[in-house]
């Protein structure tokens, strides 16, 4: 499916902790203002998570994403994507409620278990600011961020009737066929947008061989049914969406992906990296989708459609 580049913008997540970046969204205000500028940059959809305000611990509760995507939406008209993802020591039905009581055009789901090793981070972040953060990090080397196909069946089917359609995150090769596997039992339905995720540690590399034979198997598994989309974590974050982008496919760029402006410098806003791969992308001559262009090409249910 050859259409105009969609760039979506990933704001917050759940990977990074607030010590590691000043510039990392927190509070509903400063996602709201995140999720606004990079609209503004040109980012077609914002991918959401919330967290504490007081501490910046993760949290799934609708409540907290209610305090953000009112302001969102009335100052933009941008996709917002909500994550089901939370994070990996959340259980399945905390994971699901965002998506399941606030009925999004898009949310995220994760396509198997995985080992989620963020230990890593540890060797370059050494200060904290909250209690809960090192060790956050330090127990990922034991922690399986759980994704079962009963797990995938029952976000899926506990959200049918909210006409949502879903980013398929993909962290190695496997997934995609657990996709093929959901799309033949009728869970899910094309156009799918499958979301490759490289350089996560537990997960398939950035390794320029390793995004090519994504692409290939997407392509042999999906054919004309889906919109392929790609995001690097870390220093892979650009050259990954490049490559995708020359490849024909879509970018995902943000600070839960990567808090990096360039080598050894942090971005200081999601703005920053949009602005910045969209630059790149324009200059090889790719137009970049409007948000209206996105639902349009993902056949979404439209912005009127959802519950905040």
């Amino acid at each position: 499916m050859a259409n105009k580049v969609m760039i979506t913008c990933a704001v917050t997540g759940s990977i990074h902790t607030p010590s590691m970046s000043p510039y990392l969204p927190v509070t509903p205000e400063e996602i709201a203002d995140a999720a606004i500028g990079a609209a503004e940059a040109g980012a077609a959809i914002v991918h959401l998570h919330a967290r504490e305000p007081d501490d910046g611990r993760p949290t799934q509760d609708p409540e907290m994403f209610r305090k953000f995507l009112p302001t969102i939406a009335s100052k933009s008209d941008v996709v917002c994507n909500l994550t089901t993802g939370g994070a990996p020591t959340m259980s399945v039905e905390e994971r699901l409620q965002p998506a399941l009581q606030l009925k999004p055009e898009v949310a995220s789901l994760n396509m198997g278990s995985m080992n989620f090793g963020l230990y890593e981070m540890l060797n370059r972040f050494k200060e904290f600011k909250h209690d809960w953060e090192k060790p956050y990090l330090e127990t990922s080397d034991d922690r399986i961020f759980k994704n079962s196909f009963k797990d995938i069946a029952y976000i899926l089917e506990s959200c049918s009737n909210n006409a949502t359609r879903f980013e398929i995150e993909c962290y190695d090769i496997g997934h995609l066929y657990t996709a093929q596997h959901f799309l033949e039992r009728g869970l899910i339905k094309p156009p799918l947008l499958i979301q490759s995720v490289f350089g996560i540690r537990g997960g398939i590399g950035p390794h320029p061989e390793d995004v090519m034979h994504m692409k290939r198997t997407a392509d042999r598994l999906f054919g004309d049914q889906y919109y392929w989309s790609v995001l690097g974590g870390g220093r892979s974050q650009m050259y990954v969406a490049v490559q995708s982008a020359v490849m024909g496919g879509n970018v995902r760029v943000g600070l839960e992906d990567s808090l990096w402006g360039g080598k050894g410098r942090l971005a200081e806003s999601n703005a920053e990296q949009v602005s910045k791969i969209r630059r790149i992308l324009e200059e090889l001559g790719l137009e970049i989708a409007s948000p209206d262009e996105a639902r349009k090409m993902l056949k979404l249910k439209g912005r009127n459609e959802v519950d905040f």
